[in-house]
Formats: C-alpha cells, structure tokens, sequence
C-alpha cells in the first residue's frame, strides 16, 4: 500500500472530529482495503538530451511512472525550513522544502508532530516474571495479552483507530534495562570520576521517563555515596512527552524522592546555548534513528550528488525535486563522510557503488531514471556530534540503536515508514507522507558513524552488539525464562550500542 492513498485517507481523518465510532473507522478499514496500489512519481524537468540533463540545476526523478509536471510550482512556492514551521498549526501547502526539514517537521512540529501528538509509549504495568515463563513463546503471548489490555484501557476512555502506539527495551525489560545501563554508568564513574567530581547523566529522547527512574532507583539502592552525587538531566523535544515524565516523577513517594536530582529541559538538542564543562555522561538510545535525513541522488554520468526537496501542492499532495545546489550543511556531511572513512576497511553502502559503465548503461535505457536511487544521509547526526564537541566537551555518549531495518523504503541507508491503524501496521514506500501519523526511522551504520564521532569529537569509542553489551552489564539471569532462552538477549538483534572510553 502506497503512501499517496494512505495520506489521502490520514487528510480526509484530520479534516474530520477523529474516531466518534467504530462505524466510521470501520468504513474507513473498507476504503483503504479497496483503494489501488499507486505511486506518486515526476518527470525530469528540462531537455531529454544527455548533455543538457547533466546541465540542470533542478531536477525532477523520471521513473516508469509520469505524474504532473510541477517545475512552474516549484519556481513560485516559497522554501521554508522544519524551524520555520514550529509556530504553524496547520500543515503547509504551497511550499518547498528540504527532504530533512520536511522529515523533521513531520516528527517534532509542537502542533502536529509525531512525537508530539500521536505517538504513545506502551508500558506493561507490572515488570514480567521472566524465570516462571516457560519459554520465549510464553513471553510473546503475555507481551500480546498486556498490548491488548494497555490498548483497551485507553480506548475505553477515547476510541482512536490511528493510535500510533509503540514499545522499547526499557520499558518492556524493566527494570532490568535501566539497571545494565546504570551499572556502566556507576563503574566508570567510579573508574575515573568520583570522587572529584558529581556524577552527572543528561538523556536525551527519555519517552516516559522510564530509563531514568530505574536508572535511579538502581544507584539509590546500592550506592547511596554515588546516588548522593547524582544530577540526572533529561532534554526533551516534546512538551507532552516532557509533562509525562514530570508526571511520573511525580506519581508515587518512591519517584518522588528523585526530584531534587531530576531536571527536565523540554527544549531541542539543536537549539542548546549552554556551555557544560564539567565531565557527563550522554545518554541517546534509540534517537538516532529518528534523526532527519537528507536524501541525495547522483548523476549516473558526472556521479555529482543532487539534493533532494520535496514540493507540497495545493492539495497537499507531495513531489520530488533534486537541485545541484546543495546547502552547506550536506556539503559539510559529505565531505566529514569521505574524510573520515578515508582508508577504512569497511566501506558504506552507497548508489555508485556498482560499475560506473553499468550506471551509464542502465541511464540511457528506454524510461531510465535520470538519477541514481536516493541514498538518505544522517545531516543532523553530524549535528549533533558538533553539539557535543561544542556544549559538552567532557561528555561521554551511549548510544545504541538499529544497524539494519527490514521492509524500508527503497534507497541506500534507506528508512523505514509506518503508520498504525485499528491497531495494524501499515507499511509504506516513500518518506514523504502525512506529516505526524507515520513514524519515519531510520537504520544506523554504525562503522560510519562510529569514525565520524571520532573525527568531530576526537574521542575514541566501543562498538558491541546489544547481546554482548548487556552481557557485559546486565544480570541477565534475571530475564532467562525456564528453557534458558532469554528475551533480553535475542530480541533486538538488529542493535549495536557505542559508548565513548
């Protein structure tokens, strides 16, 4: 199913009181069961000859499918940045923007974002008793019977057939998670920090709060010195994230205690003043993925990169334009990306990867895209590195999150796209889709990544799969069910974990 029709259908359910029955959304289970498949796809704008493709500033990618030429659009809509829109309550039209503005816009916009209106956290209630399950089977199920309960209670309350619900590591392993990353944190605290200095933890991306409560809770129970020098800092994008975690702070004498040592600053990472001297400890789990991306094309004959912008029409309907002007912050990712991996055994993946004579002959074939397939570059990773390197010189990073993703989008480093809808998931093909109901993220190639880090911050780094990271810091017979298998080590084999030494 591709995303032009979903987001026809997600236009036509905002533009409407959302989910007063289940006889509307059924009805609209029946639409989108019986639409037909199709793809919103451009044509190059401009001459069909070879020389004079190569010559133009702004392209529109030709495939096998031809939709309305849009370049008169393009040359009147004004570009506009994800910044720009933070104060706009209404999804725009009639502009052009960067592929990572629109990315970031369809995430984080305060008034229709997805992180700040749609998403939900699951959480399980009551952690799970992992030695009385007989298998990992068995967790499934209890983890699919508690879904279903979490979900009815909050439909009971309000009915919504688009609720975008999802889960992590932290809160369907707690409190065991939390408790593996707070024993790194107090070893190497200890190893080299205490007691000259306090132990100082900022997390960024906190969900529901819960790494930090466990995280907390841990070292209050077994460290009271440490526990008594302990600020923990949470910097939160998102206001109704932000006032969830104030809550649960908030909820029981037991989190309440945390308060003196708790801050939370619902403010951007990007926008960060604040100078921090002192030596911290950065956490980021499971927030690279949602990064916004830029996406770039190249020219199979000249191999220049081309930028991609996507058109928002009158309708609302979404287009595609690469322009060889590319602004100074992918120019900069690029070249930081070829001086950084200069040499490196592994290489990434990437459109001009094959045999230049191969390119070239498949572009001058009958209906040949003009340009490579797309490759999505991380611009705010690099970012955000620079933040560190500038704001939090004494930082120490974990990060972990996905290095491979099933079922994305086409393109190299490509994202995955899903929306949720009468509690399915709907996949779809392209990133450019109604902003705020589709989660976009995306995998992390962490060889890379882990170089470029290197070469902003100057840092040396550890790469572990999340398996030998956890078998490391966890007590992972905690988690192992009665046939020895245990949840906490198979799931999330698609995850690697980087801390800073």
């Amino acid at each position: 199913m591709d995303s032009p029709i979903v987001s026809q259908l997600f236009r036509h359910l905002s533009r409407h009181p959302l989910c007063r029955s289940r006889s509307n959304s059924n009805r609209l289970t029946r639409q989108l069961a019986g639409l037909p498949r199709c793809t919103q796809r451009t044509v190059v704008s401009g001459s069909a000859a070879d020389d004079a493709r190569r010559r133009e500033s702004n392209w529109q990618q030709r495939t096998d499918l031809f939709a309305a030429d849009k370049t008169d659009e393009y040359k009147r809509y004004p570009m506009l940045t994800a910044s720009q829109l933070r104060t706009r309550k209404d999804r725009p039209r009639r502009v052009k923007m960067l592929t990572r503005d629109f990315i970031e816009d369809s995430l984080y916009n305060p008034s229709y974002g997805y992180f700040s209106k749609q998403a939900v956290i699951f959480s399980p209630g009551t952690p799970f008793d992992f030695p009385s399950m007989r298998d990992e089977a068995e967790f499934q199920k209890q983890l699919d019977r508690r879904y279903q309960e979490f979900e009815d209670v909050l439909d009971a309350r309000q009915y919504d057939a688009t609720r975008q619900l999802w889960h992590t590591p932290t809160e369907i392993f707690r409190p065991h998670y939390g408790e593996a990353i707070a024993r790194y944190l107090v070893s190497n605290y200890k190893l080299s920090l205490y007691p000259y200095h306090d132990l100082i933890i900022y997390e960024m991306g906190a969900g529901n709060g819960t790494l930090m409560l466990n995280i907390l809770d841990y070292i209050r129970d077994t460290d009271p010195d440490v526990y008594a020098r302990t600020q923990f800092k949470i910097i939160e994008i998102s206001p109704a994230l932000a006032d969830l975690q104030q809550s649960n702070l908030r909820r029981t004498a037991n989190t309440r205690g945390h308060s003196d040592r708790v801050s939370i600053i619902n403010e951007s990472i990007f926008d960060w003043k604040t100078y921090v001297p002192s030596p911290c400890f950065f956490l980021a789990l499971e927030v690279f993925d949602n990064f916004a991306h830029d996406s770039i094309r190249y020219d199979p004959f000249s191999e220049d990169p081309l930028q991609g912008q996507v058109l928002i029409d009158a309708h609302g309907d979404f287009h595609e334009f690469y322009t060889r002007d590319m602004d100074p912050d992918a120019r900069r990712f690029l070249e930081v990306r070829r001086r950084a991996t200069a040499g490196a055994a592994k290489s990434y993946p990437h459109p001009l990867g094959s045999s230049r004579l191969l390119r070239r002959l498949r572009a001058r074939l009958p209906v040949a895209a003009n340009l490579t397939p797309p490759e999505y570059i991380p611009t705010r990773m690099l970012q955000f590195f620079d933040v560190l390197h500038a704001s939090f010189p004494a930082h120490r990073l974990i990060m972990s999150d996905f290095h491979a993703l099933p079922n994305a989008v086409p393109g190299s480093n490509a994202p995955v796209v899903q929306t949720r809808y009468k509690r399915h998931v709907v996949p779809v093909t392209t990133p450019f889709v109604h902003q705020g109901y589709f989660d976009i993220f995306f995998p992390v190639h962490f060889p890379t990544m882990e170089l470029m880090y290197r070469a902003v911050t100057g840092k040396l780094t550890r790469v572990l799969t999340h398996e030998d990271f956890l078998r490391r810091w966890a007590y992972v017979h905690d988690t192992q069910t009665r046939s020895g298998e245990n949840p906490m080590l198979s799931w999330y084999q698609n995850a690697s974990v980087m801390t800073t030494l």
